[in-house]
């Protein structure tokens, strides 16, 4: 996506907002929660008057960026739709005024790319957050020479979890200070995480014990080779000062070794599994926040439940998953699910990628959600609005960071020859666009035209000499004819419908700036119909495009041609996005459908495939829609994501009716 201008008053509100609500969360009460507002309603109004003025806040995000957005959205949605089949009590308002916080993810993210907020603004809000945390709990310590437990401004539990967390990131931040020579930083970074890691263990919260190891697992996993020795030894270093000094965690810690278990381990089992009872109870939206509550005090008072849980348990049942299973049943559940491992999912995409800034950010980014996986393991964090709160701000601010640093992260010039080709009929419309685009990145352009009668040969004469005149042998014959006649080492294979964006030129060139770590490479489109960029749906493909000539041909299939690869080619996906206008209006996509359900009905008849009756065409039709709109995400491409579906479907259907005509044919020809 592209970023904004500058705005020097929105950029230092915004950047100080962003160091005040992260770096005071865990020592100033409500700080965090005040400012996160005060940044989401910068963003509500950046929107607005974007929309007073006929634009748009942002040039349309990333498919991640929406991927991550949706997680955060749907989260909130599942919390509203259960509390309503729950009967809208006031304990489940309550957990959904926590859990509306995720729909401000999109005015954060607005107000944090207009106000180009900065990595360092980001490293010293974190920083903040640890050497303030740090500072709080090793006052008492320093004043009386005595370790007692420090809860900050809010309880023990999240302050140590977020502690710990905060440290991990400025780990991360210390290993990027440390591969790329930043002694600064690296030294910056290192105090920071010696003070969070004195918070979280002074804070004496005994779930770290879960978090620590696997978010060093994790690290050490993401780091590149080099690095991950040094993160052994510091990991292993700091695993040793965490367990080993004297502490309501050391003790906690050797009565598991032992095989005892203290009243807090026991309650916790107690109530995991009277909280499992209660989802069998309704497992698709859960009992409710107030029934859970009732049905632990009932329990508690009928004598079937230990007296101790009516103190620690009756709001929530210490784990995530299990609480949400209970109050919420599996709507919550797969929201949950959503909410971690989509954001998850696309940073860890990045984690190897060829820059150590966007790699560093990535493995931020993805290290949160690991975190939050492994604190809901023995404590109900989503549940707590400051755990809620923080993780929206976090995980978006590093969503935006990290995709402006893979945005700006292309730079090298293209050393390989690459040829473009492409195969036009009564492409007037479009093959002016589609070559103005190619420009930047193909030293040859071949067009192969089928005998148009409009302004097509003329137009690509004027970028290019090799335009040919030929017959029409079908789809994939006419493009083998055109791969025949380049002579780059890679070739680019587009349709004329079709545009390479500005970001996806420079990724290209990038790519073939020295040895590409693949022979071929997919290229997902960026469907744009109806005045709107698809996303999602069967539009979320992503087509091999661009390959080694050599040894590559086309199969000769009249409709849905395929590449034929050598074997052990490689393919890999870029990330820049090919523009696919697809059709001009209703009307031509229509008679598009049309035409290649048609075809395709031929080919399968050609191959011998049989439908005996209409009902497959229709159970086909009905699993295509629900691929397309449901499976493929497309209802997040609005309206028009749901015509396409509907498109979709409707193809799919006339496909198989048309095999099915063919077929009858076929049989009255033999009874004749």
């Amino acid at each position: 996506m592209a970023f904004s201008r500058l705005n020097p008053i929105l950029s230092a509100v915004a950047s100080l907002a962003l160091i005040g609500a992260i770096g005071a969360s865990l020592t100033v009460d409500s700080a965090l929660s005040s400012l996160t507002f005060v940044l989401a309603l910068a963003g509500l109004t950046v929107i607005a008057v974007a929309r007073l003025r006929g634009r748009t806040a942002l040039a349309p995000a990333d498919r991640e960026i929406k991927l991550i957005g949706f997680a955060m959205a749907f989260f909130a949605i599942a919390s509203l739709a259960t509390w309503a089949l729950n009967g809208f009590s006031y304990e489940g308002f309550k957990g959904l005024g926590k859990h509306g916080r995720l729909l401000l993810f999109w005015p954060l993210f607005v107000v944090l790319a207009r106000a180009l907020v900065r990595e360092s603004t980001a490293f010293i809000a974190i920083l903040a957050c640890a050497g303030l945390a740090g500072g709080t709990a090793l006052a008492p310590l320093i004043e009386n020479g005595a370790v007692a437990r420090v809860d900050g401004a809010t309880n023990a539990i999240p302050f140590g979890n977020l502690s710990l967390l905060s440290a991990m990131l400025l780990l991360v931040a210390a290993a990027y200070g440390y591969q790329t020579g930043r002694k600064a930083l690296l030294g910056l970074a290192l105090i920071g995480v010696a003070l969070g890691l004195s918070a979280a263990y002074l804070s004496q919260t005994r779930n770290n014990l879960l978090v620590l190891p696997a978010l060093l697992l994790f690290l050490v996993i993401a780091a590149p080779p080099r690095q991950r020795i040094v993160l052994v030894g510091l990991g292993g270093l700091i695993l040793a000062l965490f367990t080993g000094l004297e502490s309501r965690i050391g003790e906690g810690l050797s009565a598991l070794w032992s095989g005892r278990y203290d009243s807090g381990i026991t309650y916790r089992f107690e109530i995991w599994q009277k909280a499992l009872a209660l989802f069998l109870e309704a497992p698709i939206s859960g009992v409710g926040s107030q029934q859970y509550a009732q049905a632990v005090l009932n329990g508690v008072e009928s004598g079937e439940l230990s007296r101790g849980l009516k103190r620690c348990c009756l709001d929530h049942a210490h784990n995530d998953l299990v609480q949400i299973l209970a109050t919420r049943g599996l709507i919550g559940a797969l929201s949950w699910l959503l909410l971690l491992a989509i954001p998850f999912a696309q940073f860890l995409k990045l984690i190897r990628h060829e820059s150590p800034r966007v790699a560093h950010l990535a493995t931020a980014g993805a290290l949160v959600p690991v975190a939050y996986l492994m604190f809901g393991l023995t404590e109900a964090a989503l549940e707590r609005g400051i755990y809620v709160t923080f993780y929206l701000v976090t995980v978006t601010t590093l969503t935006y960071l990290t995709w402006k640093a893979v945005d700006e992260s292309l730079h090298r010039h293209r050393r390989q020859k690459l040829s473009a080709t492409i195969i036009t009929y009564n492409e007037a419309d479009n093959i002016g666009a589609c070559l103005e685009s190619l420009v930047p990145v193909a030293d040859e352009i071949i067009v192969l035209d089928s005998g148009s009668t409009d302004d097509t040969v003329a137009i690509a004469r004027r970028y290019t000499e090799h335009v040919t005149v030929t017959d029409w042998p079908g789809f994939g014959i006419q493009k083998q004819r055109a791969l025949e006649r380049a002579t780059g080492d890679w070739v680019l294979s587009i349709d004329a419908d079709e545009r390479v964006t500005p970001y996806l030129a420079r990724e290209i060139n990038h790519t073939l700036a020295a040895s590409p770590s693949a022979e071929a490479y997919k290229l997902p489109w960026a469907v744009t119909i109806y005045g709107k960029r698809l996303d999602f749906g069967r539009s979320g493909r992503a087509p091999l495009r661009l390959f080694q000539r050599e040894g590559v041909r086309f199969s000769e299939a009249q409709v849905h041609e395929k590449i034929l690869l050598p074997d052990g080619y490689r393919i890999k996906t870029l990330r820049g996005r090919l523009t696919h206008y697809t059709h001009r209006d209703y009307g031509h996509a229509l008679e598009k459908s049309a035409q290649y359900a048609w075809l395709g009905a031929k080919q399968k008849a050609e191959k011998g495939q049989k439908t005996r009756t209409l009902l497959y065409p229709s159970l086909r039709a009905l699993t295509t829609f629900i691929h397309v709109y449901i499976l493929r995400l497309g209802f997040l491409d609005g309206p028009v994501g749901y015509l396409m579906a509907v498109t979709y479907a409707q193809s799919s259907f006339n496909t198989y009716a048309g095999l099915w005509t063919l077929q009858r044919k076929v049989l009255r020809d033999d009874d004749q």
